[in-house]
């Protein structure tokens, strides 16, 4: 027994430690976060509590333990906008059990140090921008949840997993390599596994037929191959199964219904397989989706189909499946016990002959219905009456005949109505007018008559009315211009008769309109001018009469105009020559006369076609019209009287002219050329000309301000070469001709368009003549590739550019910047990166040039055209300027990336930086930002998510949806860090291209 005193001192002692020891807990996991903080940047205030008036336990995201108050369990900062490396000290949080960084924009590696926390349970880093090697993670012996999806992490997967660990997430890493380790399965704790969309190849291991827990295993989009893992049967626990995307083949197993009687979800989309749908999947009674989708799959639909009673989406389009007589169709009739089909789809199958009436019988809560590209015939099915939930229906591409009931206005949730390519008669019902949230009606090619009901007008919500290739009659309905929201209007190939609406400058929104090929008459109205965001106007085919309106020339965006085959009369209006996006003109075949405008698209004669108009004169010279006469001649005496005076001085002229020319010759000698670090070919003016055809017209395939390309065959195997020539009248071209040679002469790229000679010397007159000649590039340009219109004969439409296709040009763009920026000859500066000086080989590899560019290069610093000295300053094009450089700011790389940003964000939304929504303060980047990363899908371009409404976008896999949104949001990310205001805060191409060429693999990887 201890005297009182040294009781007291041994409650001193302990009280002591109690106190020093909650001083370190609360120092330690202080300081800790402290330091996390201090790593990091947090541009929406998320940690502003973070601060020493609050004690840390009651920061933002903090938990701290109950038994141990000053030590810290739990930290979750989930989507807070947190940038930056993740800091080592939290290593030191050694009581926490929970870690929740996802959603941030967290860089750099993941520190081993987290490796170290035994307490920790539930790890979550996904959804940042992670790079590096996994850590091991083997002391964490509490660990149950590990969650790294969607980051970039560059390792395999890790072998030395806790033993405890129920459900690993590592999907969306698509730098992964080497197999699924057979180790994984002695974690036999394991409920749920996720490698989609990685970078993983072989198969799934025979030892995960251990895993008897396993309930979820996603390995979609990666490289699997062989035949359908056998291991998998052995999962009977199993609920969720995806091997969408990989290239598996073979048969499915009969009895994997029978195997996996818990399975709920069911993604084999997007691989090899084939053989029949197995019958005992509906054994499988719990579920609920079945996407079977793009495969080799024959035969009819299992009839026992409907067994499967909570059945919510089923998927079978783009197979060869068959339904030929009543017995086929049978799974039609199974499926009426599905009470909550959603969607189903069969399109693009072998489907033949009258679709049942059982269709009738299917759930009324359908949604989405897909029949399209088969060979189903009959009258319109009766069925679809009962769906009034339906959002989409599409029946385009079959046999279809009979008229459209009026009854399909009463399906009041229609968003997508797709009727198109049939043989449906009679008139367009009136009753579709009640359809008021539908956004899509096509018609065309069928065989519609009557009169187009005015009553659509009421569709307010309209963005597509498409009714070419039909046998309509009567009038183009002023009420469908009133439509706010409509897009496109597509009345092509019809017999509409009467006049264009006087008000048609009301369609704000309209950017196509096709009435081509019908007998509209009377005049084109001037209204139509007030339309700005029209792009294509086609009217050709008709009986206009009266001139051209010149209110057109106040519509800033369009690229095509034609006005063929009508008769109209009086002049060209000279505002179209403004027109600074007009790509093709059509006036050919009218009555019209006087002078040919020679401004803007004018002087481009492959650009306009003006044929058939006998009183046109004047124009460019290649046009070859008779000279406008500029002196009214009253009599054919007056006429004779002035034909004589003039031939004698043209004579004369030509005379003096030959003699200065041959002097010039005996005088002048052939400029050299800077050296090529490569031996170039020798090539004269005389082999130009005679490569162009004496630089005919015909050959003329782009001109700007400083030059003309020309289509050439050159050399002894008449290869097809684009020649440059410079137009040397215009102030600094000289200058221009001798940088553009020092710039290229040392660099050798496969994303630059390369050079293969040049050419200082004298034309036919005496006159010096510079050009350099290229590749030729077989596709044109980018800007052509995203503004060019395509037809099918009844409908134009721009043309389809998959989200790869893009991809490997942004990947192309962004490894030739790197090279000029970082190649050994010093840094090259672009300065004037654009889509129109992008162009694109047969294989659509993208290389940059500056083919029609209106600007010239420095040695210094510039490739292309563009100069920067004390007395002409040209730093690119207005849209892709740096705003430092509108300020007077110097040329820098940074303005290259700032440039390549703009093309990025303009590649994926289509939609040009001078767009006319771009005003008041709005830009392409702001816009962007304001819908990055909730609202994407609303602004990219609609090809991206519906492929013109023929790629089935709805009913694509959500492993297929997903990964083409992290695809999306990615590159868009790129985009908006390119932009960024301040040069210091934007990326460079370094980490740009290593950036986007990991983004192209893993979408590559998982498609």
């Amino acid at each position: 027994m201890l005297p009182p005193i040294g009781q007291f001192l041994l409650v001193l002692i302990v009280w002591v430690h109690v106190v020093v020891c909650s001083f370190n807990g609360n120092h330690t996991d202080r300081l800790s976060l402290l330091d996390f903080k201090k790593t990091i940047s947090d541009p929406q205030q998320a940690l502003m509590s973070w601060n020493d008036s609050t004690h840390f336990c009651n920061w933002e995201g903090i938990l701290c333990s109950i038994k141990h108050p000053d030590r810290v369990t739990s930290l979750r900062l989930k989507n807070q906008g947190l940038l930056g490396p993740i800091s080592p000290s939290l290593g030191n949080l050694t009581f926490l059990k929970v870690l929740t960084l996802s959603a941030n924009s967290f860089t750099g590696g993941i520190p081993s140090s987290l490796g170290q926390l035994r307490r920790l349970q539930y790890l979550n880093l996904s959804n940042n921008t992670l790079q590096g090697r996994i850590p091991s993670f083997a002391n964490c012996s509490k660990l149950e949840e590990l969650w790294l999806r969607n980051n970039q992490l560059d390792t395999h997967i890790p072998a030395d997993l806790p033993h405890g660990l129920q459900k690993l997430a590592l999907g969306g890493n698509y730098n992964f390599t080497g197999n699924i380790p057979a180790s994984l399965s002695n974690i036999t704790t394991l409920k749920a596994l996720d490698f989609a969309y990685s970078n993983i190849e072989g198969n799934i291991p025979n030892e995960f037929a251990k895993l008897s827990t396993l309930q979820f295993l996603y390995t979609d989009s990666n490289k699997l191959s062989g035949p359908f893992p056998k291991a998998i049967l052995n999962l009977s626990n199993l609920i969720g199964f995806s091997v969408a995307h990989n290239d598996l083949s073979g048969d499915v197993p009969s009895n994997i219904g029978n195997s996996l009687p818990k399975l709920q979800r069911l993604e084999l989309d997007g691989n090899l397989f084939h053989g029949h749908v197995p019958s005992t999947l509906t054994n499988a009674s719990m579920l609920y989706l079945i996407d079977m989708s793009s495969n080799n799959f024959t035969g009819v639909v299992p009839s026992s189909i409907g067994k499967l009673s909570r059945l919510s989406w089923l998927n079978l389009q783009f197979n060869e499946l068959e339904a030929r007589n009543k017995q086929d169709w049978e799974f039609m009739d199974s499926l009426a016990n599905c009470t909550e089909l959603q969607m189903l789809s069969v399109a693009v199958n072998r489907l033949e002959g009258n679709v049942p009436n059982s269709l009738a019988n299917l759930s009324s809560h359908l949604q989405q219905l897909y029949f399209t590209k088969n060979q189903l015939s009959g009258g319109f099915p009766s069925g679809i009456a009962n769906f009034h939930n339906l959002i989409i229906l599409a029946l385009y591409g079959n046999q279809f005949t009979g008229p459209i009931p009026e009854w399909l206005g009463t399906l009041k949730s229609l968003q997508e109505l797709r009727l198109d390519h049939n043989s449906f008669t009679g008139p367009i019902p009136s009753s579709l007018s009640n359809l008021s949230n539908l956004l899509a009606l096509t018609l065309n090619s069928n065989q519609f008559d009557r009169h187009i009901p005015p009553s659509l007008g009421n569709l307010n919500m309209l963005q597509v009315l498409r009714v070419p290739n039909n046998n309509l009659k009567g009038s183009v309905p002023l009420e469908i211009f009133r439509i706010p929201t409509i897009i496109e209007i597509n009345f092509s190939f019809n017999n509409l008769n009467t006049p264009l609406p006087v008000n048609i400058g009301n369609a704000k929104q309209l950017t196509y309109l096709y009435l081509s090929s019908n007998n509209i008459y009377g005049y084109i109205p001037s209204g139509l001018g007030t339309c700005e965001s029209l792009e294509e106007i086609k009217l050709d085919h008709n009986i206009f009469s009266g001139s051209i309106p010149t209110s057109l020339g106040n519509i800033r965006n369009i690229k095509l105009l034609n006005l063929s085959n009508n008769n109209l009369t009086g002049s060209i209006p000279a505002s179209l020559g403004n027109l600074q996006f007009l790509e093709k003109l059509d006036f050919s075949f009218n009555h019209l006369k006087g002078e040919v405008p020679t401004k803007g698209i004018f002087r481009n004669i492959t650009a306009i076609q003006i044929d058939g108009n006998p009183g046109l004169c004047g124009g460019a010279p290649e046009l070859r019209l008779v000279t406008c006469s500029t002196t009214p001649l009253n009599s054919r005496n007056d006429q004779q009287k002035v034909v004589i005076p003039l031939a004698s001085i043209v004579s004369l002229v030509i005379a003096i002219y030959v003699m200065l020319v041959w002097r010039g010759k005996q005088k002048r000698k052939p400029e050299s050329l800077p050296s090529f670090s490569r031996k170039i070919p020798k090539v004269s003016y005389n082999d130009l000309a005679r490569a162009t055809e004496g630089f005919s017209s015909s050959n003329l395939i782009g001109k700007g301000r400083f030059s003309s390309v020309y289509q050439g065959k050159l050399f002894q195997d008449r290869t097809i070469v684009a020649i440059k020539v410079f137009s040397l009248e215009t102030r600094g071209v000289q200058k221009s001709f001798i940088a553009e040679c020092n710039a290229l002469r040392n660099v050798r790229h496969r994303n630059l368009v390369p050079i293969l000679t040049a050419c200082s010397s004298i034309d036919c007159t005496g006159n010096d003549f510079k050009a350099l000649v290229y590749e030729f590039m077989l596709r044109g340009d980018l800007h052509a590739l995203l503004y060019t219109t395509q037809s099918d004969g009844n409908t134009s439409t721009l043309g389809h550019i998959t989200l790869a296709e893009r991809l490997n040009i942004v990947v192309d763009v962004a490894d030739a910047l790197e090279y000029l920026h970082y190649n050994s000859q010093g840094i090259i500066v672009h300065c004037d990166l654009k889509p129109s000086n992008i162009l694109l080989d047969e294989n659509m590899t993208a290389h940059v040039g500056d083919f029609g560019l209106s600007s010239v290069s420095s040695t210094a610093s510039y490739f292309g055209d563009s100069i920067s000295t004390s007395s002409f300053v040209i730093k690119g094009t207005v849209g892709y300027v740096p705003p430092e450089y509108a300020a007077g700011g110097e040329v820098s790389c940074a303005g290259d990336v700032y440039s390549f940003g703009i093309v990025l964000l303009e590649i994926i939304l289509r939609k040009r930086p001078t767009d006319d929504m771009f005003k008041d303060g709005l830009d392409i980047t702001k816009f962007v930002e304001m819908n990055y990363p909730d609202r994407i899908s609303q602004i990219i371009d609609p090809d991206l998510q519906e492929d013109q409404l023929d790629d089935l976008w709805q009913e694509a896999s959500a492993g297929t949806r997903e990964i083409t949104l992290s695809c999306l949001l990615s590159v868009l990310d790129i985009g908006l860090h390119c932009t960024k205001a301040s040069p210091n805060e934007r990326m460079d191409m370094q980490e740009v291209a290593a950036r986007l060429h990991t983004i192209k693999e893993a979408y590559l990887k998982g498609n």
